[in-house]
């Protein structure tokens, strides 16, 4: 933890309003386990932290950590470059600390950004190896060499580059929060914010990697040490305003964190609107997250419908949007008695399919074209019965 973000820290006393990324809570780390069983491919923990009074967030909002990048790839950075790690630079508000704080809470020397490579040849424009991963003409060259490095193996591929420690803030990014949804209500846990985090580890290009944040979490930030978060309000993605609406709720993965905040929500406050989760991961064996308080919740009424896709547990791969072809009927029913559908999880791939299922569902259930369905979902998006949290 930095000197700086401490003494903010500790002067910061009030509402949430007035902790933000720049002057963070400091919060202890209650509890951090791993929600993933032995022998699985993924590693997802569900992490508690404290709050202090006055903090409040709604289900469907974020919480902001502010990671520190792993000693030994400081290290790694330093050694790169011929420094010790005393020399003193000025950080992006013009505060004195040394080289290894900045490398450590100030800059992003993690995942390398095309930006950061652009910035480094701007210092030898001469050097030729670096000339070819710059410009607009060479934008596919570079993102080839992005692929998998970090600042380390640029500063490594390309030495002597940097002359003085203070142009490191001019070539890399400002180390930034990372958000993560809220897997929590603050009606069952009034002092404390709840998330579910993926640990992301990899190698490439000869050397171990982990994700900034997920990283610190997986292997830093143990129950008792302190970690600056702040809250992040998203006025897009909440609950219905009327508790007896139904509500669909798509969440494969840690896509199931906001949904537990919903059930949660809905289940302290006697909401007795219908809820169907749609739950996917690899195998149900070791990767069922929250499987005991969701099978609970089936028992006790609060989830109407529960339904899981493993995808690597038959020969055949299923998925969240294979489960809501094969509920189809049923699911159209929801729908026409004003259900609120929700997506959280991941871009690329997953909310592109369980829209595309969607708007099958859709076309069958009122014997329509994808045409009128289209439409259908554009007046759903419009009374807010379409909301999506992915990233």
């Amino acid at each position: 933890m930095s000197e700086v973000l401490e003494q903010e820290a500790k002067a910061s006393t009030g509402h949430a309003s007035k902790y933000t990324r720049n002057n963070p809570y400091l919060s202890t780390v209650s509890v951090n386990y791993l929600l993933t069983g032995q022998g699985s491919e993924k590693e997802t923990r569900h992490v508690e932290l404290t709050l202090e009074e006055g903090m409040t967030y709604t289900p469907g909002d974020a919480v902001g950590i502010i990671p520190e990048n792993r000693p030994e790839a400081v290290a790694d950075v330093l050694k790169a470059l011929g420094y010790r790690g005393d020399e003193r630079v000025l950080d992006h508000y013009k505060v004195e600390i040394s080289l290894e704080e900045a490398l450590r809470t100030r800059l992003g020397i993690g995942k390398l950004a095309r930006g950061s490579v652009g910035q480094y040849a701007k210092l030898v424009p001469e050097l030729d190896g670096l000339k070819v991963l710059v410009g607009p003409e060479n934008k596919a060259r570079a993102e080839e060499y992005c692929w998998g490095r970090e600042f380390v193996d640029l500063a490594t591929d390309f030495p002597g580059v940097i002359t003085e420690p203070q142009q490191l803030f001019n070539v890399l990014q400002r180390l930034t929060p990372r958000m993560y949804s809220i897997a929590s209500s603050q009606k069952q846990h009034p002092d404390s914010v709840h998330t579910t985090v993926r640990v992301i580890r990899y190698d490439s290009h000869g050397r171990s990697r982990q994700g900034v944040a997920s990283g610190h979490i997986g292997d830093r930030a143990g129950e008792g040490m302190k970690i600056p978060i702040f809250l992040h309000s998203n006025a897009n993605f909440r609950l219905p305003e009327d508790t007896t609406a139904p509500v669909i709720m798509i969440g494969p993965g840690t896509g199931i964190a906001p949904f537990r905040a919903f059930l949660e929500e809905r289940q302290a406050t006697g909401q007795t609107g219908d809820n169907w989760l749609f739950f996917g991961e690899q195998r149900e064996k070791m990767d069922f997250l929250y499987k005991d308080q969701l099978l609970g919740m089936v028992k006790e009424g609060v989830l109407k419908r529960l339904d899981t896709a493993f995808s690597r547990d038959q020969a055949c791969k299923v998925y969240v949007q294979d489960r809501m072809q094969e509920n189809a009927k049923e699911l159209f029913e929801w729908l026409e008695r004003g259900a609120y559908f929700y997506v959280c999880g991941d871009a690329t791939r997953m909310a592109k399919d369980v829209e595309t299922a969607l708007l099958d569902v859709i076309a069958r259930g009122s014997n329509g074209t994808l045409e009128h369905a289209a439409e259908y979902l554009a007046a759903m998006k419009k009374q807010k019965r379409y909301q999506r949290d992915v990233y």
